[in-house]
């Protein structure tokens, strides 16, 4: 009985389904990269301050929830390998920008470059019969359950930003880089 009191959503809402919050998540990353465009100095670094945070909470919840549970149900290896390589090379950009302000060198080209990234991983996990999200329903993922994890995951570490997981990247040696 109290697990089943825990999967109701808090208030008497609906619970979003897992590729809801995730694909709402994209949609508010993307008009984020859009003000960064139009902005300069102190107003774009604020812009992909937070464009950075959003995306670390977004990585860390397909990482630790999302992706775990699609490996499971029988995701494709391939396209789930590619979609952690991608969320790897961002990371590398996100720590970079997160440590620089808007007038460093690169900062304008890296931000362009971390816009590309995302836009492709956006695109390869929306694909409608193949990507990451049309192959967890195919597979029967129960996405409403995911969904909740995510939920309250994304509650917990939008609680205390500035105490988010580094943007670490797990499918890259990055001791090799400069040796």
């Amino acid at each position: 009985m109290k697990s089943q009191a825990k999967k109701k959503a808090p208030k008497g809402a609906a619970a979003a389904d897992a590729v809801s919050l995730l694909m709402a998540d994209h949609r508010k990353v993307e008009k984020l990269f859009k003000q960064a465009e139009k902005a300069s100095g102190d107003e774009k670094e604020a812009v992909v301050k937070q464009i950075c945070t959003e995306l670390i909470i977004h990585t860390t919840l397909e990482e630790e929830i999302f992706y775990p549970a699609c490996r499971e149900q029988g995701v494709e290896e391939d396209v789930m390998d590619e979609a952690q390589v991608e969320h790897d090379g961002a990371k590398m950009l996100i720590a970079d920008l997160l440590n620089q302000s808007a007038d460093s060198d690169c900062y304008d080209a890296k931000v362009t470059v971390l816009t590309e990234y995302i836009k492709h991983h956006v695109q390869e996990e929306e694909k409608p019969r193949s990507g990451i999200f049309a192959q967890a329903r195919g597979k029967g993922l129960d996405l409403e359950a995911v969904g909740e994890q995510l939920q309250e995951r994304k509650e917990s570490l939008m609680a205390d930003p500035d105490d988010l997981p580094a943007p670490t990247p797990k499918s890259f040696d990055v001791s090799a880089v400069g040796a």
